[in-house]
This record gives C-alpha cells, structure tokens and sequence, in this order.
C-alpha cells in the first residue's frame, strides 16, 4: 500500500468531517443501517483507507467519551465496583451509558 496523495488526503478528510458533522446533526454516536447518515458513511469508507476509517472510528469514539467525562465527571467508584468488577476499564462503563 503505499501512502496517499495530498488529494487523496483532502477527500478522506473532507468525507470523514461530511459524515461526522452528519451524525453530530442528527446526535448519533455512530452510524446506523439505513440512517440519515449510511450514504456519507458509505463515501467516507470509500474515499479513506480501511486502516484510516478504523482510526477515525475510534478516535470519535475516545473524543465522545472525553466529552462526557468533561461534562458528567469521572463515574463513582461504585460504578466501577458493580457487575463488571474492579478490573474493568472505566472507558467502558461509562460509554454504555
């Protein structure tokens, strides 16, 4: 594979903030099947590489999660305690609720 060009670069980037800005609208952590934002998901896998789409993924996912804990705070630690026990990561708790 070999890296992209700084047009290609743009595309993926435009196509990438397209679809963000989509599910920032219509207040959607992520894409869902036959959403208002399926097609601009679609444009944005096929203008960025597989291995760029999964970063971006999960770079949204770890800022939403930021956010909340800006917002909310960090969860007690009961909550961290409760059925999942001490072990489990906080990140996961607190971004299913």
């Amino acid at each position: 594979m070999s890296y992209p060009t700084k047009k290609e670069r743009e595309v993926c980037w435009g196509a990438k903030d397209e679809y963000w800005s989509c599910l920032d609208k219509n207040n959607q952590k992520e894409s869902v099947k036959d959403g208002p934002c399926a097609e601009l998901r679609k444009l944005y896998e096929k203008s960025c590489s597989s291995q760029w789409v999964k970063h971006f993924d999960r770079k949204r996912s770890y800022l939403l999660f930021k956010e909340k804990l800006e917002t909310e705070g960090v969860p007690s630690k009961n909550l961290c305690e409760q059925s999942f026990g001490a072990k489990r990561r906080v990140y996961s708790q607190v971004s299913a609720m």
